[in-house]
């Protein structure tokens, strides 16, 4: 088993970004059969190549045993020379996803943290081939697409799930099967906890394990290497979708900005094309994956509706906007903030958190358009939400005209209208987001110092 597991392990570290020339490696350390196992070839790997190892522990806080489960593992590191660290997590609120779920989104944040702070290049886990059969098996139950299908990959970056950009998330053992880690661990008389929750059969998994999976095993010989084969079939069918999706991304791609998509476009594909680039443009706005029936529903209510039609469906905590012939997300709106009194000290840009933005200040060109430093240290500004009835004067041989107005040809949605702030200094309107300066003011700047003058700009978050 260990020339198989070197095998495998090597092959993915000699594929590993030329900078990492001595990878740093952690092993998700639970104390159980399977993770024990795995510490144990990953000790021996690691000796022979000379990379530095160390094990993570994260305690959750379940189980009446879990201090106890930290002192074992602690114990056996230490035996084997590799550093160990445990992480202490709450799960909180679990109404929404279940024990199982929040625990297992909580443990691989926590493990992707570590190993951030420990400067950790690959992170092994446990999973072998019962375990890809299982979850082949629960998706299968849950009414997969192909992406569910495709089970677990042996080596990925898990950005989402380990809020860690850098981390390789390797499966050595995933061509192995339970019986094979079993016999590794009684021939080299390898300790190892149980988890009393694995045999409570209330989880689906361990219903699964217990209940389903023995009777597959009597009535279909080495099923588990069949699922296996299944899952790679999957994936190599989810490559391809990828790349389709890939191409009529960038058709569909809106001209004036290389986040928007247009409608008129993609209404020439075919629906499940269509489906398709639109789950690719989700997981470009890192946005939680829609169900099936949800972006069927997405599709008919942004894409049937009429050619002038302001269309926007929310989607978690996002907004699907179609405005013009283009589609967009942006994260639902802020509840509409209070006015905010200020006074500029010389700041380069303030953060306003409830606008959702910060107001930036830049020294005016030559030929552009500012204010005065030294009168707008002296006012007290005030930030403040769309009211209704502003106007502005973009330059002193322009005419005033209603926000509106200005909104139209600037081409801001109607959605972003609301989320852009205005700058007041007492009743003058100083700054509009999205539009510009008040040229109104313009005599501030000839009557100052015009080499220090000031443009205000808006940068939402």
């Amino acid at each position: 088993m260990q020339a198989q597991f070197d095998l495998v392990l090597n092959q993915i570290l000699t594929n590993l970004p030329p900078q990492t020339e001595q990878p740093r490696i952690a092993v998700a350390y639970s104390g159980g059969l399977d993770s024990a196992v795995l510490l144990k070839l990953c000790a021996t790997f690691a000796q022979h190549h000379s990379l530095p190892l160390m094990a993570l522990h994260v305690h959750h806080g379940l189980s009446p045993n879990a201090n106890a489960w930290v002192v074992h593992c602690e114990q056996q590191c230490k035996a084997m020379d590799i550093p160990f660290e445990v992480a202490y997590v709450q799960l909180g609120q679990t109404q929404d996803e279940g024990i199982e779920a929040t625990a297992r989104k909580k443990r691989y944040s926590a493990l992707g943290q570590l190993s951030q702070q420990h400067q950790i290049d690959v992170l092994l886990t446990a999973h072998h081939q019962d375990d890809q059969a299982e979850t082949l098996l629960l998706q299968l139950l849950r009414g997969a697409g192909i992406a569910g299908l495709c089970g677990m990959q042996q080596s990925h970056y898990a950005k989402s799930l380990l809020e860690n950009e850098t981390l390789l998330l390797v499966r050595p053992l995933l061509n192995a099967t339970r019986e094979e880690i079993e016999r590794y661990a009684t021939e080299h008389q390898i300790q190892h906890i149980e988890d009393e929750s694995n045999l409570d059969e209330r989880f689906a998994r361990n219903a699964l394990r217990h209940q389903i999976m023995p009777l597959l095993a009597q009535h279909f010989p080495g099923f588990q290497s069949r699922f296996a084969r299944t899952a790679l079939h999957a994936q190599s069918a989810l490559v391809l979708l990828e790349q389709l999706a890939q191409q009529d991304y960038r058709l569909c791609l809106s001209e004036s900005n290389s986040r928007e998509l247009n409608v008129v476009t993609l209404q020439d594909l075919p629906d499940e094309r269509i489906d398709n680039v639109l789950r690719y443009w989700i997981a470009v706005h890192n946005v939680q994956m829609p169900s099936a029936a949800r972006l069927s529903e997405i599709r008919k209510q942004l894409l049937h509706a009429r050619d002038d039609a302001q269309v926007c469906v929310k989607h978690g905590e996002v907004e699907v906007h179609r405005y013009r012939q283009q589609l967009s997300i942006a994260k639902c709106a802020l509840p509409t903030p209070d006015v905010i009194s200020f006074v500029w000290q010389g700041q380069a840009s303030i953060a306003f958190p409830s606008f959702a933005g910060q107001l930036c200040f830049h020294k005016a060109q030559p030929d552009q358009f500012g204010i005065p430093s030294k009168w707008l240290a002296e006012q007290r500004l005030q930030i403040r939400p769309r009211q209704g009835g502003e106007r502005l004067k973009l330059a002193p041989n322009r005419p005033t005209r209603d926000m509106k107005s200005h909104y139209q040809t600037a081409g801001i949605a109607y959605w972003q209208r609301e989320r852009l702030p205005f700058v007041f200094a007492d009743k003058e309107l100083v700054f509009a987001a999205g539009i510009g300066m008040n040229g109104a003011l313009s005599a501030l700047q000839l009557n100052g110092d015009q080499a220090d003058c000031y443009v205000l700009e808006w940068q939402a978050d």
